[in-house]
C-alpha cells in the first residue's frame, strides 16, 4: 500500500534498525520502546490487521509465530526469562498503524496492565 509507513519501511524507503529480515518478514526496533527490548515484527505483504489474515496467509502466520519470533527472542536473549507478544487490532484495540505488526517486548519483568 503506497501510503503505509510499514510498507515503506519493508521496502527500504524509510530506514529502520533491522533485527531480522527474510523474504516474507521484517523485524525492527520500535522508535518508542516500552521495554529494554522492543521489536516490531511485520509481514512484508500489506495486511491491515489480524482480521485480514486469510487462509492463504496461514503459512505466513505460522512462519512468524513458530520460526521468526522464537528466533528473534533467542537472538535477543529474552527467551529464558520470557517476553510479551502483542498485536493491537483496530482503533479500540490500540492499533495506530494500519499494517499488521507484533510487538515483541522483553528484557525486564513486565507488569499487567502494560504501562
Amino acid at each position: 500500500m503506497a501510503d503505509c509507513i510499514f510498507c515503506k519501511i519493508a521496502q527500504g524507503e524509510i530506514p529502520s534498525t533491522k533485527v531480522y529480515e527474510d523474504a516474507q518478514v521484517l523485524a525492527f526496533r520500535d522508535l518508542e520502546p516500552q521495554a529494554p527490548e522492543h521489536v516490531l515484527v511485520i509481514p512484508k505483504k500489506h495486511i491491515a490487521s489480524v482480521l485480514e489474515f486469510s487462509a492463504e496467509d496461514s503459512e505466513l502466520a505460522a512462519h512468524i509465530l513458530t520460526e521468526v519470533i522464537p528466533k528473534i527472542a533467542r537472538s535477543l536473549s529474552i527467551d529464558a526469562g520470557g517476553f510479551r507478544l502483542v498485536t493491537n487490532t483496530g482503533s479500540d484495540g490500540g492499533q495506530t498503524v494500519g499494517h499488521l505488526h507484533f510487538h515483541l517486548l522483553g528484557g525486564r519483568p513486565l507488569t499487567w496492565p502494560p504501562g
